[in-house]
C-alpha cells in the first residue's frame, strides 16, 4: 500500500497493512497471495507475469491521527476494478478496516462474507487457573474475559457476539453466568440452580437458550429466558442430556444422551419435542456442532482409542471421518461460512488450539500461546 506523501518508497505502515491483507486472504484457504518479495512490494510489478488473478492495490494519507485510506481489487487478466472502497478513520482502526475490506473481498469473489473479523473464545489455564479468553483468528489479539480465579468452563458467544454467557464453579456450584463484553468488570449470574448449570446454547434470534439442568437429578435440556426463568423442560430423565446446537434455522436441536446406554447424538424438533438418534457408529459420540449452513454436524467419536473429529449429514448418512492424526481431537466449532472448524487437539501433555477445513485437509495449530487451551467456540461474523 503506497504512501501519497511518499510515492515510490515501501513505508511500515503500508507494508504492515498489506501484510495483514496477506494474512487475512491466506486464512481461508482456497486463496494464495504472491510474497512480496518475488517483486520488490511495489505497486508497478507486471502481475501478469507473477501469474497473479487478482491484485488489491492500496493507497493512504496519514494526517495527525486520521488516515484516509483507498483499497481496490482489480481483475488482472481483464485490467480492471472489481470492488474500490475509500475509508476515514483514526490510525489505531485502520487493521479494523483493512479486514473488513477482505471480508467483503471474499464475498465478492465467492458470494459468502469472509471470516477476518471473527473472534475464538477458549478456556486456558495460563493464569494458573482455567479462564476464559477471546482472541481474533491470527491469535494476535488476546483478551482476558474471566476473572474468578477458578474453574470456568463453556463458552458460548451470543448470535451478536456482544455477549458471553459460560459456567463457572468459584461459588462451590456449577452456575450460569453472562457478561457484556464492551466490559471488563460486570458478570450476571443468570442460573444458581442446586447441581450443574451447563453449556448453554444460544437460539439464533438470540432471546433465549437451551441449557443443561440437574435441579432434579437428572441432566435434562431446558429453554431458558435470558433472566434465567424457564420456560419449558425439553427432556424428561431418559439419559444424560448435555451439550445442545441449534440448526441455523433455530428450529432443531442436536443434543448428545446416553440414554441408548452410552453418549450418542440426537436430533429434537424444538417445537414438538420429537427426538431421532442420528449416531449409530462408536460407543462415544459427543459434542456436536451444526454448521452455519445448516448442510452437517461436526462432533468428537471415540475411535481407535483416542478422539477423532467426524462430520456427518442431520438427514443422517455414514460419518465422515475428518481427523486421523496422533492425539486427542475435541469440541469442534465452525467458522460462519462453514468452511473451517476449530478444536483443541491434545499431544502428550499440551492441548492447543487447531484449525481444519471442512474437507479434512490441511489441520494447523492457530496459535502460539502460553498455557492449554481447550473447548474453543468461533463466534458469528462481527457487524
Amino acid at each position: 500500500f503506497q504512501d501519497l506523501n511518499r510515492p515510490g518508497e515501501i513505508q511500515k505502515t503500508g507494508r504492515d497493512l498489506a501484510m495483514l491483507t496477506g494474512k487475512a486472504l491466506d486464512f481461508h484457504g482456497f486463496l494464495k497471495t504472491i510474497p512480496p518479495e518475488s517483486y520488490g512490494g511495489m505497486q508497478d510489478a507486471n502481475w501478469t507475469t507473477l501469474g497473479a488473478d487478482y491484485v488489491i492495490l492500496g493507497q493512504y494519507v496519514i494526517t495527525g491521527d486520521n488516515v484516509n485510506l483507498e483499497l481496490r481489487l482489480q481483475d488482472v487478466s481483464e485490467g480492471k476494478m472489481i470492488f474500490g472502497r475509500k475509508f476515514s478513520m483514526h490510525r489505531n482502526q485502520s487493521k479494523k478496516t483493512v479486514l473488513k475490506y477482505c471480508d467483503q473481498v471474499i464475498e465478492k469473489l465467492t458470494g459468502n462474507p469472509g471470516v477476518s473479523t471473527t473472534k475464538i473464545a477458549f478456556v486456558s489455564d495460563r493464569t494458573g487457573n482455567k479462564e476464559i479468553f477471546l482472541t481474533d483468528i491470527f491469535g494476535d489479539s488476546v483478551r482476558q474475559v474471566t476473572r474468578h480465579k477458578f474453574l470456568s468452563l463453556a463458552p458460548r458467544l451470543s448470535p451478536n457476539v456482544s455477549r458471553m454467557a459460560y459456567t463457572s464453579y468459584h461459588r462451590g456450584n456449577a452456575n450460569l453466568y453472562i457478561t457484556d463484553l464492551s466490559q471488563d468488570k460486570t458478570t450476571k449470574a443468570i442460573s444458581r440452580r442446586v447441581g450443574l448449570n451447563m453449556a448453554p446454547a444460544w437460539s439464533p434470534d438470540g432471546r433465549s437458550m437451551l441449557v443443561t439442568l440437574s435441579k432434579d437429578g437428572n441432566p435434562d435440556l431446558y429453554q431458558m429466558n435470558m433472566d434465567g426463568s424457564i420456560v419449558r423442560r425439553l427432556t424428561a430423565n431418559a439419559g444424560i442430556n448435555v451439550s445442545p446446537s441449534f440448526s441455523p434455522d433455530g428450529s432443531q436441536v442436536a443434543f448428545v444422551s446416553d440414554r441408548s446406554g452410552v453418549p450418542q447424538i440426537y436430533i429434537m424438533d424444538y417445537n414438538s419435542g420429537s427426538t431421532n438418534r442420528l449416531t449409530y457408529q462408536g460407543n462415544e459420540n459427543t459434542t456436536p456442532a451444526w454448521s452455519p449452513d445448516g448442510q452437517w454436524i461436526a462432533y468428537t467419536a471415540k475411535h481407535e482409542g483416542s478422539y477423532q473429529l467426524f462430520k456427518i449429514s442431520p438427514k443422517g448418512s455414514a460419518p465422515i471421518q475428518l481427523t486421523s492424526s496422533g492425539g486427542d481431537h475435541e469440541a469442534p466449532s465452525w467458522s460462519p461460512d462453514s468452511r473451517q472448524l476449530v478444536f483443541s487437539r491434545t499431544v502428550g501433555n499440551a492441548k492447543k488450539l487447531y484449525a481444519i477445513f471442512h474437507n479434512g485437509q490441511e489441520m494447523r495449530q492457530l496459535f502460539s500461546l502460553d498455557g492449554n487451551q481447550i473447548t474453543p467456540q468461533w463466534s458469528n461474523r462481527i457487524d
